[in-house]
């Protein structure tokens, strides 16, 4: 199965994240920023993930701003992608036609109720949708705090999820290729 994980992280709690879900699903994992979206045409599965900044998707401006304080503060690490263009909101934007094809959407956030925090994960499963990807499932990783680190045993959360996205994707197959 071909898989990959394409990721945006600006603490790099998401871009861990985005490794474990890759190391589960035995596939690479990729900031936005490296790979374009007509490369992921063909794809058995499309994972897409990233950080809940005030209650959904990071824009340009809410990831230099975290990125900024960040450094300014020096007591937290900025992913080396962090302010790299271009964001998911745009990558996801410019991406293929995905036919049908299966995707899953995850994100980071707070360890906090939703209802407060938000979830990125959803406008990333909508935006996979507009996109022609049949969302199999979306998940929310926890993080202790704004800048992290995760919450104990998020990383093998991940992995675990990875391997069910494959086993989702693997089922998933026949149906959409018409096979019985």
């Amino acid at each position: 199965m071909s898989a990959l994980v394409v990721y945006e992280s600006v603490y790099g709690n998401t871009h861990k994240v985005a490794e474990a879900i890759a190391e589960g699903l035995a596939a690479g994992a990729f900031a936005v920023s490296q790979i374009g979206p007509e490369d992921v045409s063909g794809l058995d599965l499309l994972v897409v993930g990233g950080p809940t900044h005030m209650h959904g998707m990071t824009t340009k401006r809410s990831r230099e701003l975290a990125a900024e304080v960040a450094r300014q503060d020096g007591e937290v690490d900025v992913d080396e992608h962090a302010d790299s263009e271009p964001g998911l909101r745009t990558w996801l934007r410019t991406l293929p036609d995905g036919n049908g094809r299966p995707a899953a959407a995850f994100d980071t956030r707070l360890d906090s109720s939703p209802f407060l925090t938000g979830r990125a994960s959803h406008g990333i499963s909508s935006r996979l949708r507009r996109r022609g990807y049949d969302v199999l499932a979306f998940q929310s990783f926890l993080v202790s705090q704004s800048e992290g680190p995760l919450a104990p045993g998020e990383l093998e959360r991940a992995r675990r999820w990875g391997a069910e996205l494959a086993a989702l994707a693997a089922s998933a197959q026949p149906r959409l290729l018409g096979v019985s």
